[in-house]
């Protein structure tokens, strides 16, 4: 447990930016999810929509420094390539 004023602050700062981070990477699993379902679907344009979509709140996420910035362009990568595949 934290003895000085500051270490008790510190510790809430941090609990407070995990839970934001936290639901920052949840709004980031749910947007691949979105594309992945409408791939799954066999949907080109409504996946290609939710492609695009997708694609700035995985760069957003990636600029807060929530994921890698490599991590974000695999995702991206996968994601673009899946689509492309389709029929």
């Amino acid at each position: 447990m934290a003895n000085t004023a500051q270490a008790r602050k510190r510790a809430r700062q941090s609990d407070k930016q995990r839970d934001h981070n936290a639901s920052l990477r949840s709004e980031l699993r749910t947007a691949i999810k979105r594309v992945a379902k409408a791939i799954e679907v066999g949907d080109k344009a409504v996946a290609q929509a939710a492609f695009i979509a997708s694609t700035s709140i995985v760069d957003s996420i990636a600029d807060k420094k929530i994921i890698h910035k490599n991590k974000a362009a695999r995702h991206k990568s996968r994601l673009s390539a899946a689509i492309k595949a389709m029929a």
